[in-house]
């Protein structure tokens, strides 16, 4: 089994107000030097099989379609590493 992450984004032209709000509140509470902060969307994909060139190109049209607005969105497709769990 693998899994694989969408990242979505909103675009860099879009405004982002739940992010403003958080970077605005960071130096209340405590936190300095963070100038920006962006919000966004992870999905984890746990695929059965092979995640092969034509399970991205399906993960990737099913992240095109349904998990990002791409008028406003920007989204990555990637593989990750299962950890096993230890016993």
């Amino acid at each position: 089994m693998a899994r694989v992450v969408v990242d979505v984004m909103l675009k860099p032209e879009i405004l982002d107000p739940q992010g403003q709000a958080v970077q605005r509140a960071l130096p209340r509470l405590g936190f300095e030097g963070i100038s920006d902060v962006r919000q966004g969307k992870r999905f984890e994909l746990e695929v059965d099989g092979p995640v092969d060139e034509a399970a991205l190109a399906r993960i990737h049209d099913l992240a095109e379609s349904f998990l990002a607005n791409t008028v406003i969105e920007n989204f990555t497709v990637r593989v990750e590493e299962v950890a096993e769990a230890v016993k």
